[in-house]
């Protein structure tokens, strides 16, 4: 039976060693509470980290800790000290972590680091390997683990595989400085289905796998090798429920069950009743904001002085990575902070900040969030942070106001709440403002929006998403117009082409027969291709074309000796039998003096691309431009030709990173038509990649054998993935087997 495998740097469940036993207990938190309805039954796996290293283990505990993690559906990957300290410590946290959090002040680019984390990387792979069978549906976690897809991909290519990051992903620009940020790209590709947060890190994943590794991005589908990936966004909820119902629980107790917490905060409203009370929750981070927000506090009391002795802010800072410098240094700036405002602000019946530096439980959590008026959440950078969802979720009688950072993920989600830029104190201090001073029908009107958003969105039905997602990704082939040319259909092809009595095939050249280069005059053919050519050439009634929008020059070096029949720029010019080239159409070239100069002013703009002149057209390649920068100009470009060629019986053909302008009456359709009607052929076949070929796959007999090179839309009847495939075919004609 099929199951699913979740992995993640740590387990779900802690680990307890007392008096010689072990024992397991469930987490709480973001991820272990999401994963519920998919870490389910007997149908599920999580794999990760217990927490404990290998030196922290006695051996004889080894069995029970086994026992005790398959107890909760879970299995742990063994680290050591020097692993978890260069893995998790090291490169996830001090490289990573701040890079994609935009602290590149903060990054380390340690080679060490890099290697034991790629050592990890693989344990964690290999763990899923000994447990995943090929049905299986592997979800992987967050930015520890981002070279783990292609790991388990390159031992298990037709598995099901996701990965979701957790954190943000980085601008290009900031992306690119990262030393094996092409390593990071080709791990996360291993993936069906990569998901984000927030469409504005997917964007930036999609520019940077584009501008880093040159694949084609097609909205959010990337086409590499034989394969689809694809890549959105999920923004993940919280469990409403479970937080909702606590505060209506909690809103019932009588005064013996309120916590000490509770009874103290209860004591301090009575004392004064007007008084607000700001809460600030966030793990001790410097993306979180905390040391700006201190002084934003500050400078709001000094901008609205008459609310000294009627606010107060609780500062909750959980501890974490507490062995990292900058986490140490933070701590000391934050300690400071607080014992100087404190210091001087404070009165005698009045601290303007409470500090906690700890965890709290979660009743404990509860007890702020339904005595708070207002959250203030200001981090710099967040992938998400759900404790501005959890603080909605909690209000219910649906007053409150949530003050958000628009840097935050959910920002995006949380329009009704006071939106502000973390680092403008004076739009903070007049958010306060407006916050203290919001009416109470306003508070329920914009508590109402985020409330039903936040309940309908919750952390479920992210998870359910993310995997049905990723179920429909596997079986996206079938959408395909055309069917994949399997080993079945060829072998089927391959006992037409041996009983044909004249056969006619047609092989577009670049894309098909050889891969793109940057210099379209250095993709010349290798010894291979012109060893398979030679022989299909020379098989008894088989007529073999070579049918290109490459130029009649480079043709005539490359081919002319070797006798091969050739059709070239898109069918103006044809060779046969190793005859120099003859018209197969009459164009005219008198508009080229019209176009080459607009073309010129494109390359003056557009760093990278160039033009190349044929004899009756003109193409203009952007291969070597930035892609999106590319990607706007041939768009541009488009408009400004199309309006220029109106009526001059001229056509524009899109390519692969190339625009080509030639005359309407010549394409590979009428040109590959005009040699099949020179005899009588029982089998054709014809292979190309781009727009180009569609004319040929459109006019050819409906029997022929139409192949596509790639995944896009197609009139042909099959596709292939690409030129490697392409060489396995002509090797089946060459063998005639």
């Amino acid at each position: 039976m099929a199951k699913t495998i979740i992995i993640s740097n740590r387990l779900p469940v802690q680990l307890q060693i007392s008096n010689g036993d072990i024992s397991a207990v469930p987490s709480v938190g973001g991820l272990a509470t999401g994963m519920k309805s998919v870490h389910s039954g007997g149908d599920s796996l999580w794999i990760g980290w217990s927490g404990l290293t290998d030196e922290e283990i006695p051996e004889e505990l080894i069995p029970k800790i086994d026992s005790a993690l398959a107890e909760h559906g879970s299995s742990k990957v063994n680290l050591t000290e020097k692993e978890v300290d260069g893995f998790y410590y090291g490169f996830s946290n001090r490289t990573v972590w701040p890079l994609f959090h935009y602290f590149l002040e903060y990054s380390e680019f340690e080679l060490d680091s890099w290697e034991i984390y790629k050592a990890v990387n693989q344990k964690f792979a290999d763990a899923i390997l000994a447990k995943a069978d090929n049905e299986d549906t592997i979800w992987i976690h967050d930015y520890q683990l981002m070279l783990v897809p292609q790991m388990v991909r390159a031992e298990r290519p037709d598995i099901s595989i996701g990965f979701f990051l957790h954190i943000p992903f980085p601008s290009y620009e900031i992306f690119r400085t990262l030393p094996w940020r092409r390593e990071v790209l080709q791990g996360l590709l291993g993936s069906d289905l990569i998901g984000f947060h927030t469409y504005d890190y997917e964007r930036h994943f999609l520019s940077s796998v584009r501008r880093l590794l040159g694949l084609e991005v097609s909205f959010n589908d990337i086409y590499l090798d034989d394969r689809v990936i694809k890549v959105d966004s999920f923004p993940m909820g919280i469990d409403y429920k479970k937080f909702s119902d606590a505060a209506k629980e909690h809103s019932q107790r009588t005064e013996d069950e309120k916590s000490e917490l509770q009874k103290r905060l209860d004591t301090h409203k009575k004392s004064a009743p007007d008084a607000k009370f700001f809460l600030s929750i966030d793990r001790l981070d410097y993306t979180k904001g905390i040391a700006k927000r201190l002084n934003a506090f500050e400078y709001f009391l000094k901008k609205y002085p008459q609310y000294k002795e009627k606010v107060r802010l609780i500062i909750l800072a959980v501890p974490s990575r507490s062995n990292v410098p900058q986490y140490q240094l933070l701590k000391r700036e934050v300690d400071e902070l607080v014992g100087r405002i404190n210091g001087e602000l404070s009165t005698v019946s009045w601290t303007p900040i409470w500090y906690f530096y700890r965890s709290m439980p979660f009743d404990n959590l509860i007890d702020l969030y339904t005595s708070s008026d207002i959250a203030w959440l200001t981090p710099i950078r967040d992938g998400m942070n759900l404790v501005a969802k959890e603080y909605i979720a909690t209000r219910t009688d649906k007053t409150g106001v949530l003050i958000l950072s628009e840097m935050a993920g959910s920002a995006n989600e949380m329009n009704e709440s006071l939106l502000i830029n973390p680092n403008n104190f004076e739009q903070i201090a007049d958010s306060l403002f407006e916050a203290i001073n919001m009416p109470e029908e306003e508070q329920i009107s914009r508590n109402t929006l985020l409330q039903k958003r936040l309940e309908r969105y919750n952390v479920e039905k992210w998870a359910n998403d993310f995997m049905n997602s990723l179920v429909n990704q596997k079986e996206k082939d079938q959408t395909y117009r055309s069917r994949r040319l399997s080993v079945d259909i060829m072998n089927t092809v391959m006992n037409s082409y041996t009983n044909a009595k004249r056969r006619l095939v047609f092989l577009d050249y670049d894309g098909t027969l050889a891969g793109f280069h940057n210099d379209p005059q250095k993709a010349s053919p290798d010894e291979e291709l012109y060893s398979l050519l030679d022989e299909i050439s020379s098989q008894p009634n088989t007529d073999m074309y070579l049918i290109s929008g490459r130029d009649k020059e480079t043709f005539t070096k490359w081919f002319l000796p070797k006798k091969y029949n050739m059709i070239v720029e898109h069918g103006v010019w044809i060779s046969q039998g190793g005859e120099e080239f003859r018209m197969l159409e009459t164009v005219k070239k008198d508009w080229m003096e019209k176009i080459l100069p607009v073309l010129e002013s494109f390359v003056d703009r557009t760093p990278g691309s160039f033009i190349e002149e044929k004899n009756y057209s003109l193409a203009w390649h952007y291969r070597n431009t930035d892609p999106d920068f590319g990607q706007k100009r041939s768009v541009e470009l488009n408009t400004v030709l199309t309006s220029l060629i109106a009526n001059d019986d001229l056509s524009v053909l899109n390519g692969n990173k190339v625009m080509e302008i030639k005359s309407s009456n010549v394409n590979k359709g009428r040109a590959s038509m005009r040699v099949y009607t020179e005899h009588e052929y029982d089998f054709v076949f014809a292979i190309g990649d781009d727009w180009t070929d569609e004319f040929m796959f459109q006019e050819l007999p409906e029997e022929s054998i139409t192949v596509k090179v790639g995944r896009q839309k197609t009139q042909a009847r099959y596709f292939v993935d690409n030129t490697k495939n392409v060489r396995e075919i002509l090797k089946r004609f060459a063998d005639k087997r």
